[in-house]
Parts: structure tokens; C-alpha cells; sequence
């Protein structure tokens, strides 16, 4: 159990696209590019099927799951044809959107840093439950996360206070001891309605210092400095 009188955050759990990956705009970029359409295709073709699901985001059908990707992918492929003209098979989708993803090497870093200063590390996703061999096999979770937290396994998603409720019984660490490093700010927000400290992601570079001083553990280059007051 990692606990710490002082208040000091004892377990950081990190987002998975866009933190240990490249960010989602550019992945969305380079699978537009592999299957052969333009960005503005793509992106209203998606937001049209996740409307007929009641939500905005269009993680949510997929990774809560209320579809399975195959059939959400035929469905992006009717609108294709129907509205731009494109006939085209995404196949199995995640291989795109997974092929020569790069891994965020200095966040790894600072993340078996962290563990070997005895900080719970931990995922916290909203992951689509077929991503999950591609994930692994990006960044094996062995020796790296104490714990993982996939909202299709547990039933719930980020920014809901729930997920972060099951994520803080994982580590067993109060919710003020708990850190999420995150690139999306409505979820770093809900972190933080939910007691939890947060950082929203933008670069290794810049979240690293930010990690460091609320763990008070030096990483790497970035030096520990005094968490504001």
C-alpha cells in the first residue's frame, strides 16, 4: 500500500493515446493517410455515427463498448459512401490506427522511474476492448503498471467520478494522493472533481517537472521543485 501522510501523490496513473503514444490528431492524420482518406472525410463521417449513439464522443460507443469495431466500422464506411462518395473497407481498423504508432519513450522513462522510486503506476483508459493486444504489444504492461483500469472492463469512462473512484480502490491510495497525467482536459477535470491531483498532458517535456514536484521525486533532468501553495 503506498500511503503518505503528508499528502504527497503516492500513484500516478497515466492515459494511454495521446500520452504514451503520439497525440490522437496526428494518429488521426497518418490512418487517413494509410486508408486512403482526407481528415475532414473521416472526422464527419465519425461524428455522424456517433451522434445516432446520443453522445458527442466518439470514443464512447466503442470503448464503453455499446458496438463492437467491426460493425461501428461498416457504419462509418455507409456514411463514407452516402455522403462523400467513398467506397472504401477500414477492415479491421485498429491495425491503422495502431500500425507504426511511435511510443513516447521519455514518458516511459519517467513512468519505470517512477515505479522504481516505489510509485504506484498504474493505466487509466478509455480503451476499445479489441485495442487491446495492440496496446500490449506497444508497451508491455509487465513490470511497468501495478494496476489497469479499461473502461470496457469496468464499465465506466473518464471524466465519470466513477472510474476514478475504482482507480483509487486499485492502488489503494486516498484520492488526494492520486495523480492523472492526461492529454484531454475534460478528463484531468474530472480527476479533479473526483479529489484527485492532475496534469494535463501536452509534452513529456513540460509534464515531467510537473510530476516530479508532486511526487518530490527527481526524473531525469527535471528537478524537483516546491509544489505551489
Amino acid at each position: 500500500m503506498a500511503l503518505n501522510a503528508d499528502g504527497t501523490v503516492r500513484a500516478v496513473w497515466t492515459d494511454f493515446g495521446g500520452v504514451l503514444t503520439s497525440s490522437n490528431d496526428e494518429t488521426t492524420v497518418a490512418f487517413c493517410q494509410r486508408v486512403g482518406l482526407r481528415p475532414d472525410q473521416w472526422l464527419d463521417a465519425v461524428t455522424k455515427v456517433t451522434r445516432t449513439y446520443g453522445t458527442t464522443d466518439p470514443m464512447e460507443p466503442l470503448d464503453t463498448p455499446m458496438v463492437s469495431e467491426l460493425d461501428w466500422a461498416r457504419q462509418v464506411e455507409q456514411v463514407l459512401a452516402r455522403d462523400h462518395g467513398v467506397e472504401i473497407d477500414l477492415g479491421d481498423p485498429g491495425e491503422y490506427w495502431f500500425t507504426d504508432r511511435p511510443v513516447n519513450t521519455e514518458w516511459l522513462q519517467a513512468l519505470r522511474a517512477l515505479r522504481a522510486e516505489g510509485v504506484f503506476v498504474g493505466l487509466l483508459s478509455n480503451m476499445v476492448p479489441t485495442w487491446d493486444r495492440h496496446w500490449r504489444r506497444m508497451v508491455p504492461p509487465e513490470g511497468l503498471f501495478e494496476g489497469l483500469v479499461l473502461s470496457y472492463e469496468v464499465g465506466c469512462r473518464k471524466p465519470s467520478k466513477e472510474i476514478f473512484e475504482v482507480a483509487a480502490g486499485v492502488a489503494q491510495v486516498p484520492p488526494e494522493q492520486c495523480l492523472l497525467v492526461d492529454d484531454l482536459a475534460r478528463n484531468c477535470a474530472g480527476a479533479e472533481g473526483a479529489g484527485w491531483r492532475a496534469v494535463e498532458f501536452t509534452t513529456a517535456a513540460e509534464a515531467i517537472p510537473q510530476v516530479a514536484a508532486l511526487t518530490g521525486i527527481k526524473l531525469g533532468t527535471a528537478d524537483v521543485v516546491e509544489e505551489e501553495s
